[in-house]
């Protein structure tokens, strides 16, 4: 019997279907790994915007996780928008009563179109509450300034972006992506040891919405199957590229990313 390989998302929910769970799930059923989720908040979004925020109550959330861990099982989980303080102190008592040891947290704190996600006041949570748990961390790099307080502008001042998330912070690695970068988008990987610096080529699309949500689920996938963490994120960056470079064209505003492009990918070179 083939074995079955489970992830969890602690994540809102798009309705646009681009970023959030919704992404999320998406990523892990093309990667082959079962997928589960925590809705932390119902969004009211599209292409254009968030037009609106529901927070889910945390007693929802609590037995959201709760009944995905007691039956289910979860190999490998990933966070994403934990908009409030109470919400992430509420995963890291859970992430840290179950054990889990493979967590990707995706700091989500503002959305393409530029609505924030993430609550001022939830800031000091995330560095001091959640971090500390993270297999590894996933801030782009206007996120990675923000939790930093650094300023960057380099590949350089990437990887010290890093080295703080590890070493001051706590998290086991980090990834500093460089989507925000001019040039080739170089993502800036440390483990505490040593650096991996992941490039490719950069596709002119206005069709990037839910890419990190995307990325951090690609990454939580591979370690859901007892993937090395280099592998994942090697596995994640291709994942995301593809997923740019053949865009989908919905909807009039920031579309979604194709999650379909790296299984056909992969179909098409197993044909030829």
């Amino acid at each position: 019997m083939s074995v079955t390989y489970k992830a969890l998302t602690i994540a809102g929910s798009d309705s646009g279907g681009g970023a959030g769970i919704q992404a999320d799930l998406k990523t892990f059923q093309m990667l082959g790994v079962f997928g589960t989720s925590a809705i932390t908040a119902v969004t009211a979004q599209n292409t254009l915007g968030v037009h609106g925020i529901y927070d889910i109550p945390l007693e929802g959330i609590e037995k959201q996780i709760d009944a995905v861990f007691t039956d289910i099982g979860v190999d490998a989980a990933k966070t994403g928008m934990l908009s409030q303080p109470e919400v992430i102190e509420l995963v890291a008592s859970k992430v840290k009563g179950y054990k889990l040891s493979k967590l990707v947290v995706d700091p989500v704190m503002i959305a393409k179109g530029g609505a924030s996600l993430l609550a001022s006041t939830a800031q000091d949570a995330l560095r001091t509450k959640l971090l500390p748990l993270a297999a590894v961390v996933t801030p782009n790099i206007p996120e990675a300034e923000v939790i930093t307080g650094l300023s960057i502008h380099s590949v350089d001042e990437m990887k010290a972006a890093a080295v703080r998330l590890v070493r001051e912070l706590g998290a086991k690695a980090a990834v500093v992506k460089g989507g925000h970068s001019d040039g080739a988008p170089t993502d800036v990987l440390y483990d505490g040891e040593r650096f991996e610096l992941l490039t490719a080529e950069r596709y002119e699309t206005r069709h990037t919405h839910g890419t990190g949500c995307t990325f951090s689920a690609a990454i939580t996938s591979e370690l859901a199957k007892g993937k090395p963490l280099l592998e994942a994120v090697h596995t994640a960056k291709r994942f995301i590229t593809l997923a740019i470079r053949y865009e989908l064209g919905i909807g009039a505003g920031h579309g979604p990313t194709n999650h379909w492009a790296y299984h056909r990918a992969q179909s098409q070179e197993q044909t030829s």
